[in-house]
């Protein structure tokens, strides 16, 4: 049977795009009154999370979060205070706008006071990790992976000039990395449950709602990331149109999905995480409309490189760090999909250091990096003609041309 669309007139998008700008305003003013009453007084108290801490010569600077707002401040003496400690402080808000509450701002705060609380389960998964590890680069690397902390500087900067942040900010990648694992693990144990007790029901389908239920737990633990927000909202839809025999794999099912995202939660309007995600999917599904009738074997090389190549004109219009051994990104990344879980179960079996020697030799290999960023008009240019791709395969074509000569242009300045 022929998979339908999810929209069969244009009343019913009508209707769609209705019910969704009334969501997005509702939300909206949501956060306006928050707003006001955050500003409502010059300096307002409350209790906040520290989510980071970034050294400084003469302060340390401290990402912060609150009920309901992330923001920055700093402080000459922060030296009792570390990760995953709850303070009190009170903000200065005078000057904070409705754009930088929304954005996430910076701002000055005083009279910052460590309070006692409970070891949150975050936390002890997070001492669980660091106890595997004598390096703190490392256990910075694989918390970051599993519970989506922040990283180390040095690993950080190693991350961005290898090209593989995408490979453990967690994101759709690490959610179908998961969701294939959690699949073959359970389905071991629920293929004989099934058999013997119900055989009568869907076994794909109950393994698919279990899988979702653990997601989502997961999901919320971690703090919701934007791009991995984004992927479940979307694993959840897909399961939706494939019970209904509707398209999945769509350039309107991504827009909607997109739109659902910015209605629900406004904030994520200016996640450059979230936008980021929504590319690597479109350029995804670009390279399916394109490219499935490709042999097999070929396709799964050729499409993790023409993916890192088709993105390369977005990230450095924002992130200029580029270096010799981002080629062999595509690569990383096809390894990466065998190290994550593997990863993942010698933690859970206390064995987590089983790499570390490996991983600590190529960190602190010298990686020379320069910085090349897409000009502006090139952007733009490169944004319409994707777009324009959807619909029209000459252009396709051109994007391609263009995707190969801006590539060619940015590594000659390695080279």
């Amino acid at each position: 049977m022929e998979a339908l669309s999810l929209f069969t007139q244009n009343k019913e998008r009508k209707w769609f795009f209705f019910i969704i700008s009334i969501l997005f305003l509702f939300n909206l003013l949501l956060h306006y009154l928050d707003f006001k009453h955050f500003t409502k007084h010059e300096v307002f108290s409350t209790k906040a999370t520290v989510i980071n801490i970034y050294p400084k010569e003469k302060y340390d600077v401290l990402k912060l979060q609150a009920k309901d707002f992330t923001f920055f401040t700093s402080s000459v003496d922060s030296s009792n205070i570390k990760r995953f400690d709850l303070i009190t402080l009170f903000i200065v808000s005078k000057d904070i706008n409705f754009y930088s509450y929304l954005k996430g701002f910076y701002a000055k705060t005083f009279n910052i006071q460590k309070l006692e609380k409970d070891i949150s389960k975050k936390e002890l998964i997070y001492n669980t990790i660091d106890s595997q590890h004598k390096s703190q680069e490392i256990s910075s690397l694989y918390s970051a992976l599993f519970i989506a902390t922040p990283l180390h500087t040095k690993i950080r900067e190693f991350s961005t000039k290898l090209g593989i942040s995408h490979l453990i900010a967690i994101s759709g990648f690490h959610l179908g990395v998961l969701s294939f694992t959690l699949y073959f693990l359970i389905h071991l144990i629920y293929s004989k449950i099934h058999q013997r007790t119900f055989p009568y029901r869907n076994k794909k389908f109950d393994i698919m709602c279990i899988i979702v239920v653990i997601l989502f737990s997961y999901l919320l633990f971690i703090g919701s990331p934007p791009s991995l927000l984004r992927a479940f909202l979307m694993f959840i839809f897909a399961l939706f149109l494939l019970r209904n025999n509707i398209k999945v794999i769509s350039f309107e099912t991504l827009f909607i999905i997109s739109i659902m995202i910015i209605a629900l939660f406004p904030k994520l309007l200016f996640s450059l995480s979230l936008w980021f995600s929504i590319s690597g999917v479109f350029y995804i599904f670009l390279f399916i409309k394109y490219f499935k009738d490709m042999n097999k074997y070929i396709q799964f090389f050729f499409f993790n490189f023409w993916i890192y190549f088709a993105m390369n004109p977005i990230t450095h219009y924002f992130f200029g760090t580029l270096s010799k051994e981002q080629l062999i990104s595509p690569l990383l990344t096809i390894l990466f999909t065998l190290f994550y879980p593997i990863t993942l179960l010698l933690h859970i079996f206390n064995e987590g250091s089983i790499f570390d020697s490996s991983l600590l030799y190529m960190i602190h290999l010298g990686i020379d990096s320069i910085d090349v960023f897409t000009p502006l008009w090139l952007f733009v240019s490169y944004i319409f003609l994707s777009l324009v791709s959807v619909i029209n395969k000459k252009v396709f074509i051109s994007l391609n041309v263009m995707m190969t000569t801006y590539n060619i242009w940015l590594f000659y300045f390695i080279f």
